[in-house]
């Protein structure tokens, strides 16, 4: 048996305009279906990529300095980290990555990104795990989409978080937000490499070098490596999954598919975790369990919902000038929270992937024969994972919404919020101890059933009792 997982303070047993929104989510990837004779051929050895830094500067500064020292990581998180004993350190890392045909690869190409690191100060404090996440660029700009919501789950449990800058267009835009910071950085060969061709080597090399370089971690010894990536960048690691990894040598411990495509449970030793919001549920086939596959499946919450959009709302006014309205249908943003689940999921996925202790199953969204999901008279999805956000509801949450104006298509992520008016909550709760009981009874239930942390269900409990 392995050695277990260490965690902070104690030690438990070892992610038109429809279109083009379609789009963004689904960048095809450059490759072809894996050759018959390629199970014959040796794996190809990942290499250990270069890696220089921390980078100097931080907040506060400006990404126009012309001197780097005077400058700040994009997206540089707002979280309190100190308060929670952690750093932020940024990296360059670089190397030569592989273009794939038919499986194999067919050349080699430079290349040179960034990885940005938030870890634990003092290795004591860490729980020997690290969660690389492919950053997100449906917006144009990289996004830590997984961080955000995540963030004080990812702090008291100790792992160290890693966004790795995989695509073209996020290392693009960093070279124009900052210049001196960013300038010399390039994922494309000089333009010659088009489709993100080299993404999946340069996300294999930062798990490499996550593994190998003492440096990116402060000399934080890491013992698992966890993929995890959120929609399109879901869809990248898919890729990467079924079309690369059968021919390259194996980096990542698990893999974690959140809010977007997984792959189909294949015949590998590492364990594939895959979570989705309502949203995604819709029109999507239910996908079996296996030895080593579970998928989550959770009411109410949207594919990009409420927890999200306020972990950004201090960045994007500093790094944007503000934060983007939109013009939906419906109220939007779902306040079901969905990263209560991912906290979970990941601490299940860690405890897997090291000592093969599966992840409870959970009972699917319930669907009609079109593939629509069943909802009640009140509009609830029925089935999937219920937290106490939709069973004891106080709004209406959904994962369904729809842009009401022309620039709006991005509404469709967001879900709903309706808040109940006092009629209705007095008719559904008479009084406030009925309301709070709801509420413990489904958390305890949740928490029983390994859906959600110890911590946030004693979140919610407390939110619950609060006048």
């Amino acid at each position: 048996m392995a050695a277990p997982v260490r965690t902070k303070g104690r030690t438990v047993a070892p992610t038109a305009p429809r279109l083009a929104l379609l789009t963004a989510l689904g960048i095809s990837a450059a490759l072809t279906a894996p050759a018959a004779s390629a199970a014959e051929q040796a794996p190809v050895p990942v290499p250990v990529p270069r890696v220089e830094g921390p980078l100097p500067g931080g907040l506060p500064g400006d990404p126009g300095a012309d001197d780097v020292e005077d400058t700040y990581p994009f997206f540089a998180t707002t979280e309190d980290l100190a308060a929670h004993g952690y750093v932020e350190e940024e990296f360059v890392v670089s190397g030569t990555a592989n273009r794939y045909s038919d499986g194999e690869a067919v050349s080699e190409h430079p290349y040179r990104t960034r990885l940005l690191v938030r870890r634990p100060a003092d290795p004591r404090d860490s729980n020997g795990t690290a969660l690389a996440e492919w950053q997100n660029v449906t917006a144009g700009n990289d996004l830590d989409a997984l961080w955000g919501p995540s963030a004080e789950h990812v702090m008291r449990s100790g792992y160290t978080w890693v966004g790795v800058s995989a695509q073209h267009v996020g290392v693009d835009h960093l070279t124009r937000w900052s210049p001196a910071r960013y300038g010399d950085l390039d994922v494309t060969d000089g333009g010659t490499v088009g489709d993100d061709q080299l993404s999946y080597d340069v996300f294999a090399q930062a798990a490499r070098a996550l593994r190998s370089s003492g440096r990116l971690t402060g000399g934080i010894g890491v013992d698992q490596v966890l993929a995890i990536g959120a929609s399109q960048s879901a869809r990248r690691m898919t890729s990467y999954y079924e079309e690369v990894l059968p021919h390259t040598e194996p980096v990542f411990d698990g893999y974690a598919f959140v809010v977007g495509p997984a792959p189909s449970p294949a015949d590998r030793p590492e364990p594939v975790f895959q979570v989705l919001s309502e949203t995604d549920v819709a029109g999507s086939r239910p996908v079996p369990d296996t030895d080593a596959f579970r998928r989550w499946e959770v009411a109410g919450t949207a594919h990009s919902g409420w927890a999200g959009r306020q972990a950004r709302r201090e960045i994007e006014e500093r790094d944007f000038g503000g934060q983007a309205e939109y013009d939906c249908a419906r109220p939007p943003f779902s306040r079901a929270p969905l990263h209560h689940v991912l906290n979970a999921s990941y601490d299940h996925l860690s405890a897997w992937a090291m000592d093969g202790t599966p992840p409870p199953s959970a009972e699917p969204i319930e669907r009609d024969a079109l593939g629509r999901i069943a909802r009640d008279a009140d509009g609830f999805a029925l089935g999937g994972i219920r937290l106490s956000q939709v069973e004891v509801p106080r709004a209406l949450n959904t994962g369904a919404n729809a842009p009401a104006g022309p620039d709006s298509y991005f509404c469709a992520l967001f879900g709903t919020h309706v808040p109940f008016d006092e009629a209705e909550l007095a008719e559904r709760y008479p009084s406030r101890g009925r309301y709070v009981s709801e509420v413990n009874r489904v958390e305890s239930a949740n928490l029983r059933q390994g859906y959600v942390t110890r911590a946030d269900s004693l979140a919610n409990r407390r939110e619950a009792a609060r006048p």
